[in-house]
């Protein structure tokens, strides 16, 4: 069994197993699943470049998973989203191939901030989104052009809220319900998250061991946590949606301190 594990033993393994699969389910509804499985990766002993591309495989399996749910059950329509598909890979490529040259410093100061914010949004949620939907509304090429590109750029080059900041962009801007708002976002997330993988292919950080099985995990918990979005709608997403946020914004005022 050492031979087949290498270093790490077989309970860590399904330690990783059960975090993967419980970030599944809560990335799936509300987003933040890297939350919860970044700090487990660092504390296994990776290094950060190795916890990040780790976590980016991982991740990968849970929003693919609930992408592949969404797209079976006709909550979204690929032949709609074809563009933004490729505007975000386009931006996810360009933050990650950036991530060694830019001094993000800056942004992730204020990351806080913005996701207080969305908290706040969508605590009052069905107040504010019929007024700003019908102020402001974006085509489907303007929407990939500007959402697609610049959020899928954030998340090749940071990452934490991403989902809460592609649903806040489709229920603000294109007028969606929360739970197709949470669908949509879903197939963008994923292909941010794609996009980023290739990149971190070739730097040689992943752990293949790890980040598979975690991958196991993520896509079992992604394929509960998308049959939730769909049974509960904004009953269940509206209050996770908020508590990650905040819990996003705490960790990181934390490590700024």
């Amino acid at each position: 069994m050492e031979g087949l594990l290498g270093e790490f033993s077989v309970w860590l393994y399904f330690g990783l197993f059960i975090t993967a699969f419980f970030a599944g389910v809560i990335d799936t509804i509300a987003g933040g699943g890297g939350l919860i499985t970044l700090p487990v990766l660092l504390a296994a002993g990776l290094s950060p470049a190795e916890a990040l591309a780790t976590n980016k495989l991982q991740g990968c399996a849970g929003t693919l998973s609930a992408s592949y749910h969404f797209v079976r059950t006709r909550q979204v329509q690929l032949n709609t989203m074809w563009f933004a598909i490729l505007m975000t890979a386009l931006g996810s490529i360009t933050g990650t191939l950036l991530v060694s040259y830019l001094d993000s410093n800056a942004l992730i100061k204020a990351i806080p901030i913005i996701l207080i914010a969305v908290a706040a949004f969508f605590y009052w949620l069905p107040k504010l989104q019929p007024v700003i939907s019908s102020k402001v509304t974006l085509s489907h090429l303007q929407f990939a052009l500007i959402i697609g590109t610049g959020i899928g750029f954030y998340d090749g080059l940071i990452g934490p809220g991403t989902g809460a900041f592609f649903s806040t962009a489709y229920l603000c801007f294109m007028g969606l319900s929360i739970v197709s708002a949470t669908a949509h976002t879903k197939i963008l997330n994923a292909t941010s998250n794609v996009s980023s993988l290739v990149m971190f292919s070739f730097t040689g950080h992943i752990v293949w061991g790890l980040g598979c099985v975690m991958a196991l995990g993520q896509w079992l918990g992604a394929q509960v946590g998308s049959r939730m979005v769909i049974s509960k709608g904004a009953s269940i997403i509206r209050p996770m949606v908020i508590f990650m946020c905040l819990a996003i914004s705490l960790k990181l005022l934390s490590q700024q301190l």
